[in-house]
């Protein structure tokens, strides 16, 4: 143990950090066989942490990305290799930028030990792991070795409701005690906005002249417009005389724009809305596993889908980045494609009845081709 960390030390000494500096990389266990980018040099003595953080925050990542990310970094670089000495994440939270920056080295074997220890962890959690680490190493400077594949994901279809579930949910929600209930039902559904859109709506992104929402710093922190119906204008103008009402109890400033309060006067929350969500998923006699504002997106995007809408015009309303996203809805469970079947020939006149086209005899003389008249096909 001894002369392998007498090895490291003097190969930090051969890239010109000895002394002290390079004794402590020694002692974490970080050989100094790679170069830190010049463009980290004037902060490769600060925590590389705080560093990393403020780096997300400037690509507006979200505060659920950022955590995200987070957990990645944090099970990656505490991962020991065998004869390395155990470090907690406080302490590899302080390591400076140069030393997180050997440290994590895909060339020395921690990311082998890392992917082993995630490898039982669900497909869509490793893959999420993998993005994460793959940001955090290009950041520092390494490349990701090609050898990392990041296993296939099933991709399963959209869950929506039926159409007597989607009925039994409306009615819940009109009948419920929870004055919370009607707005927000009747907002995801018309809307399709996420869950947590909804909870960060302000009174000042609804027009509702215009009919419009404008939701500011949606996923990926992108901008954009939504648009509702009139059911969702008589749902805020139900609501509204009741946020009143709680806007004397809100005792928090950035909470007084918020659209919808809590009993408490403060912004509602996704497990709040979840909450609600399996409240009316037991009033309406459906399982709780089929009720969620994520099932209710799905619904609204389902529905543009089956009434004609393309799938660009469903893309910029769900704010999707790629359409690649939106071409999930493209896969139309089988209840789905036997309901709009039966409904497509339910929609076909019969035979022999009263719609039934007269069929009319052409003349036996046929015009030539000069005398008909032209027509430009636009």
């Amino acid at each position: 143990m001894t002369e392998q960390r007498a090895g490291v030390a003097r190969s930090w000494a051969d890239s010109g950090l000895g002394g002290r500096l390079g004794n402590r990389l020694a002692d974490i266990g970080v050989e100094g066989t790679s170069v830190l980018p010049s463009r980290l040099h004037s902060v490769s003595g600060l925590p590389w942490f705080d560093c990393w953080v403020r780096r997300l925050r400037t690509e507006k990542k979200s505060a659920h990305t950022i955590r995200a990310y987070t957990v990645a970094a944090r099970t990656f670089s505490t991962t020991a290799l065998p004869g390395e000495p155990e470090l907690g994440w406080e302490s590899v939270k302080a390591l400076s930028v140069l030393e997180f920056h050997s440290r994590v080295d895909p060339n020395r074997g921690r990311l082998d030990a890392w992917l082993n220890s995630i490898s039982e962890l669900k497909p869509a959690t490793v893959n999420a792991r993998i993005a994460a680490a793959s940001h955090f190493l290009q950041w520092i400077g390494h490349a990701v070795p090609d050898w990392v594949q990041r296993p296939n994901r099933s991709r399963s279809l959209p869950r929506t409701l039926g159409r007597n579930e989607l009925r039994r949910v409306r009615s819940a929600a009109s009948q419920s005690e929870d004055p919370l209930a009607q707005p927000v039902v009747t907002i995801l559904l018309d809307t399709g906005l996420r869950v947590s859109e909804l909870c960060g709506l302000d009174t000042d992104d609804v027009d509702m002249e215009d009919m419009s929402a404008l939701v500011i710093g949606g996923k990926g922190e992108r901008d954009r417009t939504v648009l509702f119906t009139q059911a969702t204008v008589k749902a805020i103008d139900g609501w509204t005389p009741i946020r009143n009402n709680r806007m004397e109890i809100c005792d928090r400033e950035e909470d007084r724009r918020s659209l919808m309060l809590s009993s408490r006067g403060r912004r509602i929350n996704p497990r709040s809305v979840q909450k609600l969500m399996d409240r009316l998923a037991d009033a309406a006699d459906i399982p709780r596993s089929r009720l969620s504002p994520h099932t209710l997106r799905h619904t609204f995007a389902t529905g543009l889908l089956e009434r004609g809408a393309d799938l660009v015009t469903i893309q910029r309303l769900l704010g999707h980045a790629s359409i690649a996203t939106t071409r999930v809805y493209l896969e139309i469970g089988d209840q789905t494609l036997r309901e709009i079947y039966h409904r497509a020939q339910r929609e076909v006149p019969a035979i022999g009845g009263p719609d039934e086209v007269e069929v009319i005899e052409a003349e036996e003389t046929v015009p030539s081709v000069s005398e008909v008249p032209y027509q430009r096909i636009l």
